[in-house]
């Protein structure tokens, strides 16, 4: 690896955290990690400030409405997955204790209203001075239905139609108001001037909302939109609305190709490529050598029970019943569901690509689900991440860290300064928003555009 070729470009950082904290399924057991994220908020209050001493673009917090897997609570009761707090409160809470870092949630359009989604991510752009980000899901996790008054999920189909047009409701309300629309004029009286106020006025098929907003213009005018489908319909989305698309890729040709293919469809929505980050997932396990970081990756895995194992695979591939299936043989044809079209065919494909059984697959789903696992010293991985960047399969890189504080240290104190090292990623953060910081324009409000 030549690191002394420098784009122009430089890598942009996010953190990805589950509710707990730890994103590897044993990454809590660890005598040196936290087990307690799930309700001390002292925990993200640590990440937040040493992810920002690193200069990262973002925390980002995945969350699900219920807990997953309720309906076998012993195989439940061995991980750290049955409490989560709300991520919108954690993130105003951080808000305070951080200046410059980014702060995304998980929220989804299939059990959410969008006037109310849409005033609570305004409400924590306003709370952070710009700093709020909205990830757009329409959800996977089958227990989420049980929460709210349904059997089951909606048709995949559907999912998409209800989440396109609730996307758009949403921006529509960010709309509400120009940007001086609020003088708030002691002398005159005038607090708002009535000719800056747009109303929504939206009838569609899934949302009828009159608008306008109870926040006004946030400081961004509209909160970061990250997008994490990789279907037909997850892609168009992204080309359409998406500032950051998250995405899970195991190899850097398949990398490659879907950087190319959800960039490719920007034009048919009057958009650019730039106008949109694609950050895969990686998840690191770091050593002074590569077979200390083996030693960390393979230590993790054996501290996960084979039962907690299997129903996470099981999840992940929408419900499958995998009990039937022969452990020590290949990885089966899986049915592509309605749950999650996208990750069944990731899975599939490393399973083939790396001839896996049902049984190492599983504990590889439990580690890293289908994303990007590496494994080795600091330069190896770096190098790892500069192919990445320099060879077109990503804008930067969304990291999963297996244990917290542990690899979260590791990230700040060894890797990044090996990155800065090398000229791909930025020492002082460059602006104060979000926005700024991660290079995306400014959406201009209504009275502004052509």
């Amino acid at each position: 690896m030549n690191t002394r070729k420098k784009s122009e470009r430089q890598m942009k950082l996010s953190l990805f955290l589950t509710g707990d904290g730890n994103y590897h399924m044993a990454g809590w057991r660890l005598p040196s990690s936290t087990n307690d994220g799930g309700q001390n908020i002292q925990r993200w209050f640590e990440a937040a400030q040493t992810i920002e001493r690193g200069k990262l673009h973002m925390l980002f917090i995945a969350d699900a409405a219920s807990p997953p897997g309720t309906d076998d609570l012993e195989t439940l009761s061995l991980t750290a997955r049955i409490d989560r707090m709300d991520p919108i409160p954690i993130l105003s809470a951080v808000s305070v204790v951080t200046k410059n870092l980014g702060l995304a949630a998980t929220m989804t359009t299939t059990y959410l209203e969008p006037y109310n989604l849409a005033r609570t991510m305004a409400s924590l752009d306003h709370i952070s001075g710009g700093r709020a980000g909205w990830n757009i899901v329409t959800g996977s996790n089958k227990d989420d239905a049980l929460q709210f008054s349904r059997e089951s999920h909606a048709p995949h189909s559907e999912r998409y139609e209800r989440a396109e047009e609730f996307v758009d409701v949403v921006r529509g309300i960010w709309d509400s108001y120009d940007d001086d629309a609020f003088p708030r004029d002691k002398e005159s009286g005038t607090y708002m001037r009535p000719e800056k106020v747009h109303l929504l006025n939206h009838r569609g098929k899934h949302f009828t909302v009159r608008g306008p907003s109870a926040v006004p213009r946030s400081p961004q005018g509209h909160p970061v939109m990250i997008q994490a489908g990789s279907s037909e319909p997850g892609m168009n989305i992204s080309a359409r609305t998406a500032d950051i698309v998250f995405t899970s890729q195991s190899s850097l040709k398949g990398g490659k190709s879907f950087y190319d293919n959800v960039k490719s469809r920007c034009d048919r929505y009057g958009r650019s490529p730039d106008d949109m980050l694609v950050l895969p997932g990686a998840l690191l396990f770091m050593g002074e050598t590569e077979s200390e970081a083996q030693e960390k990756y393979d230590k993790l895995n054996s501290l996960i029970p084979l039962r907690v194992a299997m129903q996470r695979l099981s999840a992940n591939l929408g419900g499958v019943d995998l009990q039937k299936f022969d452990l020590d043989a290949p990885l089966p044809d899986i049915p592509v569901n309605n749950a999650r079209v996208s990750a069944v065919e990731s899975y599939i494909a490393i399973a083939r690509r790396e001839g896996l059984t049902l049984r190492q697959m599983a504990m590889r789903s439990a580690a890293a689900k289908h994303h990007w696992t590496l494994i080795g010293s600091v330069k190896q991985v770096a190098d790892e991440l500069e192919a990445w960047f320099l060879e077109g399969a990503a804008d930067g890189f969304n990291i999963l860290p297996s244990d917290m504080p542990g690899a979260v240290n590791g990230l700040v104190d060894k890797l990044v300064p090996e990155l800065q090292r090398r000229g791909l990623f930025h020492t002082e953060y460059e602006g104060k928003t979000l926005r700024e910081n991660l290079g995306l324009r400014r959406p201009a409000d209504i009275s502004s555009r052509s």
